[in-house]
This record gives C-alpha cells, sequence and structure tokens, in this order.
C-alpha cells in the first residue's frame, strides 16, 4: 500500500539560481524521469504554488515536494528467459537481451533483468541499495544488448559500484557505425541531459552544472564502405554516452534515431552491444573477465554490409 510523504526544502545561498527540478533531484535523490512525473502531476510547489520544472529558485524560497511512496522491490518474473554467463558466491553476470529493459521504474512492472535475477536468485533483492534494481550494479539501454553485472551480497554490491566509480572496471562495447572516423581515438566530452528533450543528452556547455564527465575511447575493428564495426572502451558511466560520443564525431550509430544514425529497417534496433566486462572480485579483487556473444540479429546486420565476426585480429 503506497503513501504519500511532503517534503519542505528551503533554498540556501549556495543553491540560489539553480533549476528548481535540479534543486529537488539532488535534495531528494530522485531520478529524471521521477521528478518529471512529480512536475507533471504538481506535486511541486515553491512558496505555495505549483513550479514548472525550469524555474530559478531564490535563496529563501521554500520548496514542498509530496512524494508517494511504494514498494519498489522488483517482482519476480519467472517467464524472463534469464541467460548466466558467469556465477559465483558474490557475484551474478548475464546477457540482457535487446528490448528489455535492465530495472522497472514503477511498482509492480515486470519483463525486467531485475525482474529476472529476483526470481532466480531471492538475495539479489536485498543486495543493491534500491530494491528495485534486484542486485544490478550498473544498467545498458533498453535497445542495448550485453554483459551486466549484478551482486548476491550488499557487501558485493557496494564493492563493485566502488569500483565503476573508482575507474577499475573494464566496460567495452561493440558498435556499428556510418561516417569518417578515424582508426582509433578518444573522446572526452561532458555530458549532459538535453534541456528540451529530456530522452537524450548533449554536449554540455562550458562550466555547466549539470555536465557529467564523459570520456570513451575507440578503435576501428573493420570497415566496409562508409561502415565501420568499432570496439568503445568508456571509462566513465553517462546515459547513452557511447550513442551520444560517436554521433558527437560523425560516427552515430547504425539505426540510432535517436542521434541521427543510419536507418536499419531489417535490424528494428540500433546497434550496440556490451561485448565484455571486466571487474575486481570483491572478495579476492582478481580481475573477473566475461564476455557476450553478439546476438544473431546483429551478425545479420554486419553481413549485410559486407562485415563479418569475429573480425580478423580476433579483438573485443
Amino acid at each position: 500500500m503506497s503513501t504519500a510523504t511532503t517534503h519542505t526544502l528551503t533554498v540556501d545561498a549556495a543553491k540560489a539560481g539553480q533549476r528548481v527540478d535540479l534543486f529537488v533531484g539532488e535534495a531528494l535523490g530522485l531520478s529524471r524521469a521521477r521528478m518529471k512525473r512529480l512536475f507533471e502531476e504538481g506535486q511541486v510547489r515553491v512558496d505555495g504554488r505549483p513550479a514548472k520544472k525550469g524555474l530559478t529558485v531564490t535563496a529563501g524560497q521554500k520548496v514542498s515536494v509530496t512524494v508517494e511512496e511504494a514498494p519498489r522491490e522488483a517482482v519476480p518474473d519467472t517467464d524472463f528467459p534469464l541467460v548466466v554467463l558467469h556465477e559465483d558466491a558474490s557475484l551474478l553476470f548475464v546477457d540482457k537481451p535487446a528490448g528489455r529493459p535492465s530495472h522497472p521504474l514503477h511498482p509492480g512492472e515486470t519483463g525486467t533483468v531485475a525482474n529476472a535475477l529476483v526470481a532466480r536468485y531471492p538475495e539479489c533483492a536485498q543486495a543493491s541499495q534500491d530494491p528495485r534494481e534486484g542486485g544490478l550494479c550498473h544498467r545498458l539501454d533498453v535497445e542495448t544488448s550485453g554483459v551486466v553485472a549484478a551482486a548476491r551480497t550488499r557487501e558485493a554490491w557496494t564493492a563493485v559500484r566502488e569500483s565503476f566509480s573508482g575507474r577499475e572496471v573494464d566496460k567495452r562495447y561493440l558498435a556499428l557505425v556510418t561516417g569518417p572516423l578515424a582508426d582509433e581515438g578518444e573522446v572526452e566530452v561532458p555530458l549532459r541531459h538535453h534541456p528540451r528533450h529530456p530522452d537524450r543528452v548533449e554536449p554540455a556547455p562550458y562550466g555547466a552544472e549539470d555536465a557529467r564527465e564523459a570520456l570513451s575511447h575507440f578503435r576501428v575493428l573493420s570497415r566496409a564502405g562508409d561502415y565501420s564495426l568499432v570496439e568503445v572502451r568508456i571509462l566513465t558511466g553517462v546515459l547513452h554516452q557511447v550513442r551520444a560520443h560517436l554521433a558527437g564525431v560523425g560516427a552515430p550509430l547504425v539505426g540510432d534515431a535517436l542521434y541521427g544514425g543510419r536507418e536499419a529497417p531489417e535490424l528494428g534496433r540500433f546497434f550496440l552491444h556490451a561485448r565484455s566486462l571486466t571487474v575486481p572480485h570483491p572478495v579476492t579483487k582478481a580481475p573477473v573477465k566475461v564476455e557476450s556473444p553478439l546476438p544473431v540479429e546483429l551478425v545479420a546486420e554486419l553481413g549485410r554490409h559486407g562485415l563479418t565476426w569475429p573480425v580478423a585480429d580476433g579483438a573485443a
């Protein structure tokens, strides 16, 4: 049964001039999707009046936020065909298919990786700080396939999260792109949510307070015409980082309409796959590397453009 809690926040001088949605999100630790719903429902008020999310707050103002609290645990879902790539007493690595969210956003939602995890490994429900995540240590976009890591204990989850924050995790993706692209390179461009299109990110203006550091390394594995198969290693974990960075250097993902990618009607998704993940084991500290096979629909898309998998140099 859900209950509503009203939080009253006072804007101090250090936060004056900040957008109210950023102010509230930081103060209460709410996701952007959650914040969007609160504003749409009129649950955010400044000095007693309903506020729009772009409003700038001033020192001394009172911001009230009514948040409906509901059970957040991921509901076990036994219908999800969970593919386990690696399993030990502390960690699980599973193969996420394209089209499946990482975890639920709403109470009672099913069909996500987290739902499948808690159905098969009930202990995962208590491993992550947010129980809806079902022990997941990170996320992938809905249309991105590949390897994701989950923890079976809170200690393991905390250790892996710290490894992500400390850039001790090796995350490698395979992307098919079009456009001119150097054989290899580095993209170090901070990103932020687009102010007019909340479903995407954009390069952040210099000094923007909502900018997030984003660093990607790429190398081309093979080419055919203006198509390139690229391995991307990301050292940070910003929303849509690979998609936005490659689009920003003129090489958007095939099938990624949101960032200007070339249409791929036979593929039915954008071409991005989390190929491998290497993390320090939370107990032994030894590196654990897990790879995900390239899905058949991505192999077929490569074939349509004269590219093959695996590539000749055995990379990725």
